[in-house]
């Protein structure tokens, strides 16, 4: 399946382009204050179940929710290579595709580039996705009355492609926030962005499926609609037919690079939570269960004594996990989590990360053919995205990005150690590299310290001082070994 993220990224001096997608469910009383008493959002009210929808006054709607679209332009170091990294996804390569059939040329730096978002809240909060701002060295935000303000990035979450911005204003037009998990199938929905640098673009459509899973994350749920959405869309508000945004505009699927009629955007209902932690901590905590689950098939059913296939089934079971030390074994189905139903595998991760650290929640599973309740105490997920390692400003960088050794981590790649951090990539030419660091070494102590965490590496690197090697101990399939890195 070829999705591409409707981001936008030119070489100078092409103009800047924008994106659009829309955000839904934000709870009032999940808003983050800021220092005020207002809530971070606002809402227009509950979606009415089952009303019979009358045709969308779009010329009206597009009028009152144009002015809290905004354009999004930002800069890359000229050390990014590629601009904003969008995960290494073959999205990337098609996208590439599409800017030289369209400029003839690929990016050049300094790397510029663009999407939408829009306003959440009056005090200069906004949303856009994360592949928008990622690595982005400036961001400048162009408001519907023509203001240009510089942004700063509240929080980001790659996992959800979702991403909340501040600039210095007040009083500013907001976009209300309506319930996703209300959408039915058919319903009229209407997106605002800036396609290929055309500002302020309304195209309108249906909801094609809800729950959508394409491929990019364990917490896919995307709302599909055939709105027309193209490069620049990204981070703009889907908008329902009553001015509320239920979805913000984050992908395509496309062999062309252009709309066909399939888009897709992050649901409000996943977005809630998210954004209120970005709000309060500039970062997103999610529970951990420590199980590793596969679709339910009505083969897999049968042999399980299942009279369907519905619920998630355990593939797996980390040791010493929440799940494990519940009593949960592979080859459970797991039908019930904290009160809610499990239809399908892919409803599980969701549900799990979402929850509290520390709660206890109760679970219902299926083992062979009889129900079992069980009770787990959710653990923190740790961050498995890789992050760059660098010295202090005065040294320069390494040369490497690592990663936490987690469960999942060290099963996948078979490794033997469960301390240390992973080094995923060297830099060619780099210090790390003329050191003998390579992709895959585990790296377990620093000037004889150990390393448990990417943040021992950095505050032991940052500790040494300029003009001296940097003595790491490191395992390479089994066995340890010390590397000196070069003083800077």
């Amino acid at each position: 399946m070829n999705v591409t993220r409707t981001h936008r990224r030119w070489a100078a001096p092409v103009v800047a382009l924008v994106a659009v997608a829309a955000l839904v469910g934000l709870l009032p009383h999940m808003g983050f204050t800021g220092g005020s008493k207002a809530p971070l959002w606002t809402e227009k009210g509950a979606h009415a179940q089952n009303v019979q929808m009358q045709i969308p006054d779009w010329v009206r709607l597009s009028r009152e929710a144009k002015p809290a679209v905004v354009n999004i332009s930002t800069k890359f170091n000229i050390e990014s290579q590629a601009g904003p990294q969008l995960g290494g996804r073959p999205d990337d390569r098609s996208f590439e595709d599409f800017f030289k059939r369209f400029f003839d040329e690929g990016p050049r730096h300094p790397i510029r580039a663009g999407g939408s978002g829009f306003i959440l809240n009056a005090n200069g909060y906004i949303v856009t996705n994360n592949h928008v701002v990622e690595n982005a060295a400036d961001i400048q935000v162009k408001l519907g009355d023509g203001r240009e303000l510089p942004a700063k990035v509240m929080g980001r979450d790659p996992k959800t492609d979702l991403a909340l911005l501040k600039v210095e204003a007040t009083g500013l037009p907001v976009l209300p926030l309506g319930d996703s998990t209300a959408l039915q199938v058919g319903e009229p929905v209407m997106a605002i962005g800036n396609p290929f640098g055309l500002e302020q673009t309304v195209t309108t459509g249906i909801v094609s499926a809800t729950g959508r899973v394409i491929g990019s994350g364990p917490y896919d749920n995307f709302i599909q609609t055939d709105a027309s959405i193209n490069p620049g869309n990204s981070g703009g508000p889907l908008i329902n037919a009553r001015g509320e945004v239920i979805g913000i505009n984050t992908a395509i699927f496309s062999r062309t690079g252009g709309s066909v009629g399939i888009g897709f955007a992050v649901p409000s209902s996943l977005a809630k939570t998210v954004l209120t932690q970005l709000a309060d901590h500039g970062k997103v905590e999610r529970g951990w269960l420590g199980v590793s689950i596969q679709p339910l098939t009505q083969e897999l059913a049968k042999s399980f004594k299942r009279g369907d296939s519905s619920g998630a089934l355990v593939s797996s079971v980390t040791e010493g996990s929440p799940a494990d030390r519940a009593g949960m074994k592979a080859g459970d189905v797991i039908v019930e989590f904290n009160g809610k139903k499990v239809a399908k595998a892919t409803d599980l991760p969701g549900l799990v990360a979402e929850m509290p650290v520390g709660k206890d929640v109760p679970i219902v599973v299926m083992r062979d053919g009889r129900e079992m309740r069980l009770n787990a105490h959710i653990a923190r997920l740790e961050d498995e995205s890789p992050v760059k390692a660098a010295a202090t400003e005065g040294q320069g960088q390494l040369g490497l990005s690592v990663q936490p050794i987690t469960p999942p981590v060290a099963r996948e790649l078979g490794l033997k150690v469960n301390e240390g951090v992973l080094v995923r990539d060297v830099v060619e030419g780099g210090r790390a590299a003329e050191a003998g660091i390579r992709a895959g070494d585990v790296i377990v102590e620093v000037n004889r310290q150990p390393v448990r965490t990417v943040d021992d590496l950095k505050a032991r690197v940052d500790k040494q001082a300029k003009n001296e090697p940097i003595v790491m101990l490191v395992n390479r399939a089994g066995q340890t070994m010390y590397v000196a890195i070069p003083a800077a």
